[in-house]
């Protein structure tokens, strides 16, 4: 009898450990491949490294001054505009995975505190 309570307490360490493991690690991986992944996606469509590359070169090959001018103005406005999306993505993907490392730890606190009969939140 006693070695079914030990098996049956070694299998909740063991599911404990495991469950921790794949919500951090595991978890934490495939949350930042996908945000990874969008901001891939994000970037065929502002294409911020190629418009800096281009950023002095005139707009449709037109090399007159109103060409060079137009040219620079337009593609800032772009990598401005494409800067100011990656940086709004990254801090929602950063608030977003740093309510989703403490969810399992406020759940623990609310749990215990309810076991205790005192009011954390």
């Amino acid at each position: 009898m006693v070695y079914a309570f030990t098996f049956l307490f070694e299998r909740l360490i063991y599911r404990i450990i495991a469950f921790f493991r794949d919500w951090y690690v595991r978890g934490s991986r495939r949350y930042w491949h996908g945000v990874i992944a969008f901001v891939e996606a994000l970037d065929r469509r502002f294409a911020l490294l190629v418009t800096l590359k281009h950023l002095f070169t005139p707009l449709y090959g037109d090399y007159s001054v109103i060409g060079y001018v137009l040219g620079f103005f337009f593609r800032f406005l772009r990598a401005l505009v494409a800067s100011a999306c990656y940086a709004c993505v990254f801090a929602l993907a950063l608030a977003a995975y740093a309510a989703w490392v403490a969810l399992p730890l406020i759940l623990l606190a609310v749990f215990i505190s309810g076991l205790f009969g005192e009011h954390v939140l």
